[in-house]
């Protein structure tokens, strides 16, 4: 029996394999409300045959997101169409939704990147970036403006708000951004969290905000239903984040009820220096696995059956998360269980597709 492929339960919900889609933000958003490309992308997502699907990093407002082209969930327009979205996924997969909520920071009001990525000018619509402290992402960059104490709780205020419409929308999982670089992750990094407050020094104190809001959102979160965190467990810069600070934050997300950490690294400064190669961050998500005892899920350059299914028979990560590999390859899972010998639900027009994949049909919810 396969590992990769065997069920696995977080509170009241059983995903059917370990395999998640990881968030990837499509900057094809208006107003943050998702459309017709975001039903074919993840409709197709729906069909890989994950256990998971989560969707894009979504702004908890519009400030939040990274660009005026990002999803956002602040909106009655945002929730109908996430709903719709969710619906139709429903309909043509058994796959659990999730979404992943979280706020740019200082590393918003930028363009697509496919458009250079950079800083937004007035005339495109740029806005003033929060932060915990008035450092630049990069020198040539706008100084974001250093949070006061009511703007701490406005943005507390807006996570549990999206965290209503998550519910309401019917996710089933919510995620917690506070990797990458953006808003969560600078409090963190003693790099870009210069604050003398109760929120800046020592490590207890970085903590403190990105832990007071993951309470917040776990507390608004239908109980029945899990809230997970996604984490840079490294900042790979000396004097930065690193492993083992991101060890006593799962400690204490695990306290606070996080039923999982999903376990990346690097994106708060381009002095970075990441050491990248096959599976380079799996050993991150074990060493917090194993010292905290917390599920985690794991992610970065797992690319074939094998390796995926070595991370979870070893005990490295509870689960694993593609992301570009699942875009360039949306049959990914489908190959896997071929080659692992595992059985997939697949929608019943295309079971039969492939003769050595043994497929229960998935037919269509009433």
């Amino acid at each position: 029996m396969s590992t990769l492929f065997s069920p696995y339960n977080l509170r009241d919900f059983q995903f059917s394999n370990r395999i998640a889609v990881a968030p990837m933000c499509q900057y094809s958003a208006i107003d943050g409300t998702p459309g017709d490309w975001h039903m074919m992308h993840l409709g197709h997502l729906a069909i890989s045959g994950a256990g998971l699907l989560i969707c894009e990093a979504t702004g908890v407002s519009p400030e939040g997101r990274i660009t005026p082209d990002c999803t956002g969930l602040y909106s009655d327009e945002n929730e109908a169409a996430f709903a719709k979205l969710i619906a139709f996924c429903r309909s043509i997969s058994p796959v659990r939704m999730g979404i992943q909520l979280g706020h740019s920071g200082r590393k918003g009001s930028t363009r697509a990147p496919w458009f250079d990525g950079g800083p937004l000018t007035l005339e495109e619509g740029a806005w003033e970036t929060p932060a915990p402290s008035s450092v630049p992402y990069l020198e040539s960059w706008d100084s974001p403006r250093e949070m006061d104490a009511h703007e701490l709780e406005q943005l507390k205020a807006d996570f549990v708000a999206s965290t209503r419409r998550a519910a309401r929308a019917g996710f089933e999982l919510v995620e917690i951004h506070m990797a990458h670089g953006y808003l969560l992750h600078q409090f963190l990094s003693p790099i870009t969290n210069q604050r003398t407050d109760e929120y800046g020094g020592d490590l207890e104190c970085r903590m403190r905000y990105p832990l007071e809001v993951f309470e917040a959102v776990r507390g608004e979160f239908p109980s029945e239903r899990p809230v997970t965190a996604r984490i840079s467990a490294s900042d790979w810069i000396e004097g930065g984040w690193d492993l083992d600070q991101s060890e006593e934050l799962s400690r204490q997300l695990k306290d606070l009820g996080c039923d999982m950490i999903h376990v990346s690294s690097g994106g708060l400064d381009q002095r970075q220096r990441i050491l990248t190669g096959a599976g380079y961050q799996i050993g991150m998500s074990e060493r917090i696995r194993r010292a905290v005892g917390i599920p985690t899920m794991a992610v970065g350059e797992i690319t074939n059956a094998v390796q995926a299914e070595t991370i979870i028979r070893s005990g490295q990560a509870d689960a694993v998360a593609l992301a570009r590999g699942l875009l360039w390859d949306p049959r990914w899972v489908w190959k896997a269980a071929v080659e692992l010998g595992a059985e997939l639900d697949l929608p019943a027009p295309y079971a039969r597709a492939n003769p050595a994949l043994r497929a229960k049909p998935f037919v269509k919810r009433s």
